[in-house]
């Protein structure tokens, strides 16, 4: 009696949580891929809280990012996926060659589905469906990270983020990078405690294809092998071996993305060879990143920070090299993404990956809690608590639309415009998504694109007695930042009115 009081000192001590077991002594008879059949499987579904409580959040995590998926028109980025995609494989590599700046793989699925037809329920399958299998991956990477409790909060946290259902019904390549840096991650924690070849192989692998989905994954890839080799420090003299599984992954991800690699340096030189026209800069990036994370909104917001600074410390208090590894991912993430943001566009969903270490971080608070409470209702009531904060946010995105209405809009000008009308585009980049819905061809009109004032004034000077019709969008501020596109249209056109945010003017 007296030695068990002992053990349990010596535990709250260390701050390890280890009572907190919501299977009770139920114990999965699958360890490994070789104990999958039936009978195993069934007897984890009917007994197993962890294996039910994933089930349920994967389902409601299908249903949030299937309803309503094809609701919302395509908007510019969107209709720009619909450009690439429409592409043969080979060109799309070209484009990207050319300086599109975004890698070709999810471009080439995207190809793929086209023969399930061209709309949008189709192109933003694929985003939804890898935002739904990174609930689970996320309770993997969380389960190898610390334990299965804060696998499953963090699977919570996941399947109910507005942010990542947001993008999950999102036709670009977001959803897929954070699907393969959470696939990554989970190799990636068990690389760290058994250093076999496997594991490292397959970080290495999965590290590729969130390259090959986003280029910006590089940060928290080049980040995790910091953090690994820092780990070897210690150790770099004695044993050698370490450091040679780490150097494995590095070759595996280098072998496979060389060509991307080559081509990225050529994309990034010439990003960053003048001042970004658009995103946010300097610690704006930073605050703005973690306000939609936290759902695009400021109290949700403050909440989360706070159980990510008390997650840290729990983790400190478990082990030092877990709580180093949070903050050294999160300073590494936006100390980079700081000084890149004066360099090139910078906006927070380039920071999607950092969901993964965000959540983990949040989810792993929940240890003190318990040692306050006792109770394992303490890892329930955290899954409500981010259900809840979740909820009021969710609820205006299912209430209306949350991308530029460019089907209604297109609609509309079939409406009011006439045969040999000119229909201009103000920035000339957005005849992708108006062009997705309207056919001048059909509607016997003229498109012409412009980009500045004198763009607009050469058109308007040859459009003789036809009636000009501007559509506007916001982008203008970006593709003009001289404004003088915009003095010419307050000046010759006068509004007929906007749709979400496109605006429509006519000449006057």
């Amino acid at each position: 009696m007296a030695k068990k009081r002992e053990d349990r000192g010596k535990e709250k001590k260390s701050g390890v949580v280890t009572e907190c077991n919501l299977d009770g002594d139920y114990i999965s008879p699958i360890q490994s891929f070789r104990d999958l059949n039936t009978k195993n499987v069934v007897s984890l579904v009917t007994h197993s809280r962890y294996a039910q409580s994933l089930i349920i959040l994967t389902i409601f995590g299908l249903l949030l990012r299937f309803y309503n998926l094809g609701l919302n028109s395509l908007w510019l980025d969107e209709a720009s996926t619909n450009t690439f995609a429409i592409m043969s494989i080979p060109d799309i590599w070209k484009a990207t060659a050319g300086g599109e700046f975004n890698p070709p793989l999810f471009y080439w699925l995207e190809h793929l589905m086209l023969v399930f037809g061209n709309n949008e329920f189709t192109l933003r399958f694929i985003p939804a469906l890898l935002g739904v299998l990174t609930i689970p991956l996320i309770y993997f990477a969380g389960k190898e990270f610390m334990d299965r409790n804060v696998g499953i909060i963090a699977a919570a946290a996941f399947a109910f983020s507005p942010f990542l259902i947001y993008y999950s019904q999102e036709a670009r390549a977001y959803s897929m990078m954070l699907f393969f840096v959470a696939f990554a991650l989970v190799f990636y924690f068990k690389a760290l405690k058994t250093n076999d070849l496997k594991n490292w192989a397959l970080f290495g692998i999965l590290s590729a294809l969130a390259f090959w989905s986003h280029f910006y994954a590089f940060v928290i890839i080049a980040s995790l092998i910091l953090y690994a080799l820092f780990l070897q420090v210690e150790n770099f003299r004695k044993n050698l071996q370490n450091i040679k599984m780490i150097a494995l992954s590095i070759v595996v991800f280098v072998v496979l993305c060389f060509p991307l690699i080559l081509l990225a340096i050529q994309l990034f030189a010439t990003r960053t060879s003048s001042a970004p026209a658009f995103g946010i800069q300097g610690l704006g990036i930073i605050s703005e990143t973690f306000r939609e994370l936290s759902g695009f909104s400021d109290i949700p917001m403050f909440l989360l920070l706070i159980l990510f600074i008390i997650g840290i410390i729990q983790a400190f208090l478990i082990d030092k090299k877990k709580g180093i590894f949070l903050v050294t991912l999160t300073v590494l993430t936006f100390v980079i993404s700081f000084i890149l943001s004066y360099k090139m566009p910078m906006v927070p969903r380039y920071l999607i990956f950092f969901n993964t270490i965000f959540f983990l971080g949040v989810a792993a608070s929940y240890g003190i809690f318990y040692r306050l409470i006792n109770n394992r209702g303490v890892v329930y009531g955290f899954m409500a608590l981010l259900i809840i904060i979740s909820a009021p946010t969710l609820a205006t995105y299912y209430s209306g639309y949350s991308k530029d209405d460019w089907r209604g809009f297109s609609s509309q000008m079939q409406k009011i415009t006439q045969s040999g009308d000119l229909v201009i585009v103000v920035p000339g980049y957005i005849y992708q998504p108006l062009n997705y819905y309207y056919s001048n061809t059909s509607d016997k009109t003229f498109e012409f694109g412009a980009d500045t004032g004198k763009d607009l004034e050469r058109i308007n000077n040859g459009r003789g007695n036809s009636t000009a019709y501007f559509v506007v969008t916001g982008d203008i501020s970006a593709a003009n930042p001289d404004g003088d596109a915009i003095a010419w249209l307050k000046e010759h056109t006068k509004s007929l009115g906007q749709n979400t945010g496109i605006y429509l003017f006519v000449s006057a």
